[in-house]
């Protein structure tokens, strides 16, 4: 996994949703990171670890390859516009939902 900065992130991100246009999916991730690399350890072991703020970890990934950004506190409201308005431009490949399963639920139902 490659971790990026914000701005190269957002771009790589970009270049996975062109990629997997006609086929494929993006799966995105979203998790809160307080700069760990190792696991917790067990209750026998006291080490009191405090973050000294928090941090948001974004993973991104089409099978294939697979990227990673950590955002700090400071820079959240800036990436968040940005990557939102990511998003409303490549959301458009969603596929819609058949109608076809929900007329047989209603059906075996009744």
């Amino acid at each position: 996994m490659v971790l990026l900065e914000n701005d190269s992130f957002l771009t790589e991100l970009t270049r996975l949703f062109q990629k997997c246009r006609s086929s494929g999916s993006v799966v995105i991730t979203l998790k809160k990171y307080d700069g760990r690399t190792k696991p917790v350890p067990r209750k026998g072991h006291s080490d009191s670890f405090e973050p000294v703020d928090n941090k948001c970890l974004l993973r991104a990934s089409d099978g294939k390859k697979k990227i990673s950004t950590v955002v700090s506190t400071k820079e959240v409201i800036k990436f968040q516009m940005a990557y939102s308005n990511l998003l409303r431009a490549h959301i458009d490949g969603l596929k819609k939902k058949d109608k076809k399963s929900k007329s047989k639920k209603t059906k075996a139902t009744q």
